[in-house]
């Protein structure tokens, strides 16, 4: 299998409008270049990918049709998690893929910075591909092409996927990083979901190994034929991880582990060592993009540096009035920014959901206003509080205990605020709820909001981990004019039978005050379940 290589140089134009500034990554057979639309005059992120040849015109109309059709489908299935392409061009042999920014780190340059990863951080990691995966599969989609160049890691969110819409779009076996193609791919014959958790496999493999787990050989076809034969080499440093990567990784498509196996084996690595994820996050690709266009020299413009200036400056607002981005306090995958944010070119932007009922059940004595004195390490206005069932979480100055709803010892549920008509938290116990936390919000709790006035999901539920645990989130709107509400609910197991859910809400219209970004990261950040 040959490639055709086309060699181009900083601040050429690709297409007459996309100037390439910088290389910021590579892997084989494709980079990925800072570049700017100078006919838009935004930032773009451009991957160089070669085709093999020849590239006629029908060929090439087939393979821009094909990635933007197929992008554009998983990013509404996936928003904020899959690459927004906005153009795509074969030029000279070679495919052009023009994406919105991904203010994100490859996941190829972080190993190659930090040489592996813990397995708790893989596990988190490989959660997080598993969604976009599974919402590809659910849709017929097989990515086919996922290796670590594909796969951005941001600082405040989930994964960032590109590269859908490749597999297929030509007669080889895989265009980009031949060492994560799976063994049927390697053959060249028909693939499908079962591909894409090789390569699962074989990404968590590199995090925790270091190297993958057949190393490139120069040349693709002989990559390829080691994929297909050679044994593995089992892994020495994947713990936990270590039934689920050989599991994935068999050559046999049919023997390999299914979706729900492996989510159970990743979920269970990440509660046995919660305090393990705790890695710097990495620095946003933002930051060196904009360095890199402000000491490009004589290639970029002005519009260039304004654009690098603007895009800095947008970033940071999102970051101040959207919590970050990721719900706060997790360290893990969170709902996407805010609608009415302003958005950095990274993400897309979502809403969020209703208020709980208030109860008008007795209060307990207990007052959520401290006499300790505040934290060190908590946000001015705000003081520790543990209630009598012994949960803790910290609240701003002010709130107090509205009122607690129970259903015998198994259920109860505490909602905080003040006496007006505040933001309102409210945390909810249960012995009762299921194994999987999306399906209890879709089976147990969403048909009771669908009854509220003016009820309207905000989104997909989300299966994200929270504090090493199995969680979900559920962002939804009730209400109407002045009385409309905006929530969002988080529930996570603790084992057993056993969980709690956590819902914040606040009038619609003040959702992205500053004020209230910061009452839900702190409470994300300091809340606590009772210890058993």
């Amino acid at each position: 299998m040959t490639m055709a290589r086309t060699h181009v140089s900083a601040h050429e134009l690709v297409a007459g409008r996309y100037r390439l500034l910088e290389v910021f990554a590579r892997e084989t057979n494709r980079l990925w270049w800072y570049a700017e639309d100078v006919t838009a005059e935004q930032p773009r992120l451009v991957a160089q990918t070669a085709l093999p040849e020849p590239a006629a015109a029908d060929t090439a109309r087939r393979v821009t049709a094909r990635v933007v059709r197929t992008s554009e489908t998983m990013r509404l299935l996936c928003p904020g998690r899959v690459a927004a392409v906005v153009d795509a061009v074969v030029e000279s042999g070679t495919l052009w893929t023009v994406t919105e920014w991904i203010d994100g780190t490859p996941l190829g340059e972080l190993l190659a910075r930090e040489g592996s990863f813990n397995p708790v951080r893989a596990a988190r990691l490989g959660l997080e591909l598993l969604d976009v995966l599974q919402a590809a599969h659910d849709e017929g989609i097989t990515h086919g092409e996922l290796s670590p160049g594909q796969v951005f890691v941001r600082e405040d969110g989930p994964v960032v996927v590109t590269g859908f819409g490749l597999a297929g779009a030509t007669l080889v076996p895989r265009l980009t990083a031949p060492s994560y193609a799976s063994p049927e791919q390697a053959r060249d014959e028909r693939i499908g979901p079962a591909a894409d958790l090789w390569a699962l496999g074989a990404l968590l493999y590199t995090m925790v190994e270091g190297r993958p787990p057949f190393r490139d050989r120069g040349r693709p076809d002989a990559t390829l034929r080691a994929v297909d034969r050679l044994p593995l080499r089992t892994p020495l440093r994947a713990g936990p991880l270590g039934q689920a990567v050989q599991g994935l990784l068999r050559k046999n498509g049919r023997e390999r582990l299914t979706r729900p196996v492996v989510r159970e084996a990743l979920t269970r690595a990440l509660s046995e060592d919660a305090d393990a994820d705790r890695q710097p996050a990495p620095e946003p690709r933002l930051r060196g993009a904009y360095r890199g266009v402000r000491h490009a020299g004589h290639g970029p413009s002005g519009r260039v540096l304004a654009a690098g200036t603007a895009v800095a400056v947008i970033a940071v607002a999102a970051a101040v009035l959207a919590g970050t981005g990721a719900l706060p306090g997790t360290g893990t995958a969170a709902a996407p920014p805010r609608a009415g944010v302003p958005a950095a070119p990274s993400g897309r932007h979502t809403d969020g959901g209703p208020t709980p009922t208030r109860t008008p059940t007795p209060t307990p004595t207990a007052t959520a206003a401290p006499t300790a004195p505040a934290s060190p390490s908590l946000p001015a206005g705000y003081r520790p509080y543990t209630a009598p069932e012994g949960f803790a979480v910290a609240l701003p100055d002010g709130w107090k205990r509205l009122a607690t709803s129970r259903v015998t010892d198994l259920a109860y549920r505490v909602t905080f605020g003040r006496d007006d008509d505040s933001p309102t938290l409210a945390v909810t116990y249960s012995e009762r709820v299921g194994p999987d936390p999306v399906a209890v919000w879709r089976d147990d709790v969403e048909p009771g909001l669908a009854q509220l006035p003016g009820y309207r999901r905000l989104g997909s539920i989300r299966a994200t981990t929270y504090q090493g645990r199995a969680a979900a989130d559920l962002e939804w709107l009730a209400g109407s004019g002045d009385e409309r509400v905006h929530t969002f609910g988080r529930g996570f197991l603790l084992g057993g039978r056993q969980g709690f859910s956590l819902r914040f809400t606040t009038p619609a219209g003040t959702w992205d005050d500053a004020a209230n970004r910061q009452a839900l990261k702190t409470f994300l950040q300091t809340f606590r379940a009772p210890r058993n």
